[in-house]
């Protein structure tokens, strides 16, 4: 309670008023474990809305809490009636923790709400559920409990689960009943007056279709990896297609469950026998609710032969004895694919796309939903600064210069991921690439002569001599060639060359390199390091373009409420466009600070500036600092704080700067502009034309 309250102090500067008058969320109802809300339509006494997202997954979300947290009025719109129960992503990686530590205590819930870390940390590689197991990979490394890096950790959360929550926050933001349309489809889109876009939406009501347009100046493209709003701006993709084919199926089982729990807590298990191949996902082993993977090679395979009995007997296969209580819930197909949208903003920069709409990788690593988390947070504060008034629209071009190469950047880590993962079944002899390769030849090679049933009784046949490479007569250690194999397969996991599931330097240390930002040409690189597909550990970094690197803090006043250890992050509010100016306690750099005050002024901005001080600093020294910013009042003094354990390098240090330097950090948590040394004498025009660049003002 002590740091929400001085977070609430902290954002009492300038607050926004509310522009709409607040009614509350049509209703909550949960059905067959899913939640529905009710449709509405946009309120008519508002002709141009600001912001239209496309999509309530957790993308399309997570952008409207933070608009609505910056006091940009926007509506949702969803295809689907109800949302779904299938878990889909769960991996949350430490940045995208960090954003819902902002959102109400989002984080928070999240850590409490998920299995403990013990029955999520490994990844396990086994003949049977309950067989021999063949190697086993610990993802969680004692760094990673210890909040050095980050004021959060990773998390194992179902998509459906965290997809619940965002809609509670949305609720308790009073979210406008009629921002929120459910059964609604975007069928066309009109961009040809410059002011706003024209976007028609059908719905099915009382059995008849309904048109409705809708105006609104920027419109978000959230519906994921098929996207319409894509399809309908003709944007392509570029990348690898196809890279295989799958079948999800979502079931429960409370025995299968209760036995991982005992004997072999995991996240992933990636099984191989000679009956059945398959990976399974547990989502949450005390509930006894998973997710098996299993590969599809249609047309040979159709879908029924994926059926709920035919599952259960996967299950069994797989599991290595049969289950007295699978529930099979859900059962899907679909592609992987690892591509790049090639525009991420078009239509006079009114049209954006966001998430799976913009770019789609393999689940290898957990990028898809955390770079599309990662996307709206670069993406809130532009469209807030744009809606605003304060910057033109070509402030949201920045968000395809930043955001980009990013995705680009997780499209090639997410495919050596995968590769990685492939790496574990040819070492025992059951090469992917054969398999597919295999199929390729029946379906579109010599296969084509035979009926498709016979095509489908040799592709099974093949595939089953293929499994026999797991026998237990072949795979074990008196057997030469099994030997072999499984020496392999060690080398493979004491090296780390299987699938990983943490990158912590492309997680919390992936860069800007142009946008909204100023590059200094102060030794900061000016190329990104491309990935390794191995974990690589995050290096704290204060060049433009960077995530402002976390330390704790602590105030220093003699308030009760203040006396609370806080990060750097904490310094930067969610509900307030504003930006964060981090300088040591000398007489130059508050002469900076009041240009930067006076600047932000002038460009209808708020900056908060923040003064360290050492870590041995006592309580009070804020005074010191009024006199030198008077007549402005939004500052504070911190002093570091050192934890037990933890680096003792100073902030500066760990900057790589002096204390008379300056770091300039967006209202997004990433640095604009930093000076690591002394400051130049006219701070006036400097500033000013930070900002100008900044906003997309130049």
């Amino acid at each position: 309670m002590a740091i929400s309250g001085f977070m609430k102090g902290l954002s009492c500067f300038h607050r926004a008023k509310p522009r709409t008058k607040i009614h509350p969320l049509h209703c909550f109802a949960r059905r067959s474990r899913e939640f529905s809300i009710s449709s509405s339509s946009i309120a008519d006494d508002d002709p141009v809305l600001p912001v239209l997202i496309v999509g309530a997954g957790p993308v399309g979300l997570v952008l409207s809490i933070l608009l609505k947290k910056l006091g940009v009025r926007c509506s949702v719109l969803e295809r689907r009636t109800e949302f779904s129960s299938h878990p889909q992503a769960h991996f949350i990686n430490n940045r995208s923790m960090e954003i819902f530590r902002k959102l109400d205590g989002l984080a928070e819930e999240i850590e409490k709400s998920q299995p403990a870390v013990d029955l999520w940390r490994k990844f396990i590689y086994c003949t049977s559920l309950t067989g021999r197991i063949l190697g086993s990979v610990d993802h969680m490394q004692p760094q990673d409990f210890e909040k050095v890096v980050s004021p959060t950790s990773v998390a194992h959360f179902s998509q459906y689960k965290l997809n619940r929550l965002l809609l509670k926050r949305l609720q308790s933001l009073s979210l406008l009943g009629n921002e929120l349309l459910i059964g609604h489809e975007c069928v066309a889109i009109d961009n040809t007056i410059d002011e706003y876009i024209t976007v028609t939406t059908s719905q099915i009501k009382d059995g008849k279709k309904k048109e409705e347009k809708i105006q609104c100046r920027v419109l978000v493209g959230a519906d994921g990896a098929g996207s319409r709003i894509r399809s309908l701006v003709g944007i392509e993709l570029s990348g690898e297609k196809d890279l295989q084919k799958l079948v999800s199926i979502h079931f429960r089982s409370r025995d299968l469950g209760d036995y991982l729990l005992k004997e072999r807590p995991g996240m992933l298990f990636f099984i191989f026998n000679t009956e059945a191949i398959g990976v399974l996902v547990a989502h949450d082993v005390k509930d006894g609710e998973f997710v098996l993977q299993m590969p599809f090679y249609p047309p040979q395979q159709n879908l029924d032969d994926f059926n709920s009995e035919n599952c259960k007997k996967l299950i069994f296969k797989l599991a290595g004895q049969e289950l007295s209580d699978v529930e099979v819930i859900d059962i899907k197909p679909w592609v992987m694919h690892a591509e790049v949208a090639e525009k991420f903003v078009c239509c006079n920069n009114r049209v954006i796309l966001v998430g799976d709409a913009a770019h789609r990788f393999p689940p290898a690593g957990g990028f898809g939903m955390n770079t599309g988390i990662q996307d709206a947070h670069n993406l809130a504060w532009k469209i807030a600064a744009f809606v605003k008034g304060i910057s033109p629209s070509s402030i949201l071009k920045t968000y395809e210069t930043e955001r980009r190469p990013t995705a680009l950047i997780n499209t090639e880590l997410s495919v050596k991921n995968f590769r990685a993962a492939m790496a574990v079944p040819a070492a025992i002899g059951l090469n992917p690439t054969v398999a597919n390769s295999v199929h390729q030849v029946i379906s579109a090679g010599f296969g084509t002569l035979f009926p498709s049933a016979l095509q489908k009784v040799m592709l099974d046949g093949i595939f089953s001599i293929g499994r026999a490479q797991t026998s237990e007569f072949l795979l074990n250690e008196n057997n030469p060639v099994g030997s072999s194999r499984l020496a392999k397969l060690r080398r493979i996991f004491e090296e780390g060359k299987s699938l990983q599931l943490q990158f912590p330097a492309e997680d919390l240390g992936f860069r800007y390199l142009e946008g909204a930002l100023i590059s200094d040409g102060n030794g900061a690189s000016t190329t990104v390091e491309p990935p390794s597909g191995r974990r690589r550990e995050y290096v704290p970094s204060a060049d433009p373009g960077s995530r402002l690197p976390h330390t704790y803090i602590r105030p220093l006043s003699n308030s009760p409420t203040n006396k609370v250890t806080l990060s750097t992050h904490d310094l930067i509010p969610v509900d307030k466009l504003e930006f964060l100016l981090i300088i040591g306690p000398h007489n130059e750099s508050y002469q900076l600070a009041r240009a930067a005050l006076s600047a932000a002024e002038e460009f209808g901005v708020s900056v908060k500036v923040c003064i360290v001080w050492p870590a041995d600093t006592n309580v009070g020294t804020e005074g010191k600092s009024e006199s030198p910013l008077s007549p402005w009042t939004n500052f504070i003094d911190v002093a570091e704080v050192k934890k037990l354990g933890t680096n003792l390098v100073s902030w500066w240090d760990m900057c790589e700067m002096s204390d008379d330097g300056a770091i300039l950090v967006r209202p997004d948590e990433h640095i604009a502009w930093r000076v690591k040394s002394g400051v130049d004498e006219d701070t006036i025009s400097e500033m000013r034309s930070i900002f100008s660049a900044v906003l997309s003002l130049q």
